[in-house]
């Protein structure tokens, strides 16, 4: 079993509130006076948020706005509490949305993950988190040195060589999407070559019971996050298994979607975080995602508050290959071909991956003559299926996510 991170995972109900009552006002003061929160904030009073039911009558900061505000303040919509320049990193995902990243210990609070996975000094983590533009890549990397660990910057794709690099240099540990492991993992069974991994960090899509078991069955121990480019980690597996466990540095709300209500003890919502993070606050930052808190405390000691994990999203985007496909995307590719009256993405799962298949109404013809704009719009590739005009559905839902997640 691993040693705990710090003393902050194991604080009592009444001393991580005490604490709390400290550090959230400072939060707020310090957000009041950006430009991103002057007007939303003009009216809070920092000292009265002490505490989460306080901290519920603020407003929501959803992404769109947050795109809004990078747009007429670029880069970061003047929510950094830095200047941008004193920044590590600047990443950009797809939005655009651009995030701010530090080099300094813990940035993104991701050792607290990896400790909780077994991963410390003497481990090689091979992180196969991309490292181009978007920052889980460096993410990982940066909560790799926070517990001593040694990377191997890999991201995706070649795959033989990602199994030659994990035999010559010793991996122990994986870092990245749910199902690419295996993927490395049938390749060296093909190759009939032997690897040392024993543990991985998985988060970027769902981690399905299924596919933990294949791991497990290969002497693999598996465990996942709950983390975004915005925020860095939320919220984390331990051995126990049971619920993923709230970083000490957030605080996470669920409240109705839509609104910035929060939701009965036990029922399903929205997940809201505000960040204690000094550089970059966030403040009530809504994720987008659904999810329910659990009751009571881990098994494994760890004593914060727990969420059942990803539960679903707020609205139709869905996560598909470790990449958010959104509504707006769809309407897109709609838009850029005359000939298709509708479409209609499908994620599913086929051999333990992701599948997407998009459906797309029109008078025929072939379905090759489209695959260049999936690829294009929705940022990966995906099959592309045919229908008659009308066929589709009249239920409004252009993403169906048909996977499976208990």
């Amino acid at each position: 079993m691993p040693q705990f991170f710090d003393a902050l995972e194991t604080r009592s109900v009444d001393q991580r509130a005490d604490d709390l009552t400290q550090a959230l006002p400072q939060q707020i003061a310090l957000a009041k006076g950006l430009r991103g929160y002057a007007n939303s904030f003009a009216e809070v009073d920092p000292a009265m948020i002490t505490d989460a039911q306080a901290l519920a009558k603020l407003p929501v900061l959803r992404k769109s706005e947050l795109g809004k505000a990078q747009a007429a303040r670029p880069p970061l919509g003047g929510f950094n509490a830095i200047p941008v320049t004193d920044f590590a990193h600047i990443f950009q995902s797809p939005g655009p949305i651009y995030e701010p990243g530090g080099s300094g210990h813990d940035w993104w609070r991701m050792g607290r993950f990896l400790n909780a996975c077994g991963v410390g000094r003497g481990d090689v983590v091979q992180n196969c988190f991309g490292y181009h533009l978007t920052p889980a890549g460096m993410i990982f990397e940066n909560g790799a040195r926070a517990v001593g660990a040694s990377v191997v910057p890999a991201g995706t794709g070649q795959t033989e060589l990602q199994v030659q690099i994990a035999a010559a240099t010793g991996v122990t540990a994986y870092a990245g999407t749910p199902d690419y492991l295996k993927i490395i993992l049938d390749k060296a069974l093909e190759m009939g070559t032997s690897l040392s991994i024993t543990k991985a960090a998985v988060g970027g899509g769902a981690l399905f019971p299924s596919l933990r078991q294949e791991y497990a069955d290969r002497g693999i121990a598996c465990l996942q996050c709950y983390a975004t480019a915005d925020l860095g980690n939320i919220a984390y597996e331990s051995e126990a298994m049971e619920g993923l466990i709230a970083d000490e540095h957030v605080i996470i709300e669920i409240v109705t979607p839509g609104t910035g209500d929060p939701v009965k003890p036990g029922d399903v919502g929205e997940v809201v975080v505000t960040t204690l993070n000094p550089d970059y606050p966030l403040i009530r930052f809504a994720t987008g995602d659904l999810s329910a808190v659990m009751a009571g405390e881990s098994p494994c000691g760890r004593t914060n508050v727990r969420i059942k994990g990803w539960m679903g999203r707020a609205d139709q985007t869905a996560k598909i290959k470790g990449m958010f496909v959104r509504p707006e995307q769809v309407a897109a590719l709609v838009a850029k071909h005359t000939e298709i009256s509708k479409a209609r993405v499908i994620a599913s799962r086929e051999g333990e991956m992701d599948v997407m298949t998009v459906q797309l109404e029109t008078q025929g013809g072939d379905p090759d003559c489209f695959t260049a704009s999936v690829a294009e719009v929705l940022k990966m590739k995906g099959n592309v299926d045919l229908v008659p005009p009308g066929s589709l559905p009249n239920d409004g839902i252009v993403i169906e996510d048909q996977r499976k997640y208990d």
